[in-house]
């Protein structure tokens, strides 16, 4: 896959390609999946290569709840804005900040963790849930098999904890989708924003980054119109943040983080 494609720009271009790079510039959500189930052994290499991504202190502060039970997965869907590939897909895998394991530990050695009660631990098993996801993203694309992070976990954090029975200092953070791509699904590989509107040399230079957006917004819209989809990038983000009504019920997140365990002080 070539920088072009990536980008939507026919003069975007790269001096460094090669196979893992080329895999990860061919990335797109898919949300149609084919029939065949994802192995025992692909899950296993799906979790090696999250196990291999970076996390902090070595604290491996995250687990992951494979769901491939057709019930359970209609229910995580109707909580996940009625998503219906959810349930079509083989394998729903649900990312767990999952500070529990330390408090667990802690118990059992009868000492003290309460630094698992402050923001900064809650960020460290949502960075180390979202390291492991990617690490695994990539993996099961190199394995032919599709992926789709899935945020709309989140909308109703206490009943998908009570779906998985995630202990207390746990939280779904968000799913992914898993499952050979159904090869007739209408969709593309979106173009993002050029290289030049996040990439900052030395010291961040908003004006010059910003400037990109508007080329952007053309190609996206000229992206979307091909699958029927409306609007531009600065629409979208100018929407999807608009305010509370806009988040799905996400803005009570503080309040549902401190009665899962999580008070993130």
């Amino acid at each position: 896959m070539s920088a072009t494609v990536r980008y939507g720009d026919p003069a975007a271009t790269l001096g460094v390609l090669n196979d893992v790079i080329s895999l990860q510039l061919a990335h797109r959500s898919v949300r149609k999946f084919g029939t065949r189930d994802v192995t025992d052994d692909e899950l296993a290499a799906l979790v090696a290569a999250a196990q291999s991504a970076p996390t902090s202190s070595n604290l491996q502060s995250w687990s992951v709840v494979a769901v491939r039970d057709q019930d359970r997965k209609t229910r995580l869907a109707a909580l996940a804005a009625n998503q219906a590939f959810i349930a079509q897909a083989p394998l729903f895998l649900v990312w767990v900040a999952d500070l529990s394991r330390a408090n667990r530990l802690a118990t059992r050695a009868g000492a003290e963790v309460a630094a698992t009660d402050y923001l900064e631990a809650t960020l460290l098993g949502v960075i180390d849930a979202a390291l492991a996801a990617q690490n695994a993203a990539v993996a099961a694309a190199s394995l032919g098999l599709g992926t789709v992070f899935v945020g709309a976990i989140r909308n109703h954090p206490e009943e998908v904890a009570a779906e998985l029975r995630l202990p207390p200092h746990a939280m779904a953070t968000f799913g992914m989708a898993v499952g050979p791509p159904d090869p007739t699904e209408h969709a593309g590989i979106k173009p993002r924003l050029p290289q030049a509107a996040v990439l900052h040399q030395e010291r961040y230079d908003a004006d010059t980054a910003d400037a990109h957006i508007a080329a952007y917004d053309e190609r996206l819209t000229a992206y979307n119109s091909r699958y029927g989809l409306p609007g531009n990038w600065s629409d979208r983000v100018l929407a999807r943040l608009r305010g509370p009504a806009s988040m799905a019920g996400r803005h009570r997140l503080r309040q549902t983080l401190e009665r899962l365990g999580l008070p993130s002080r």
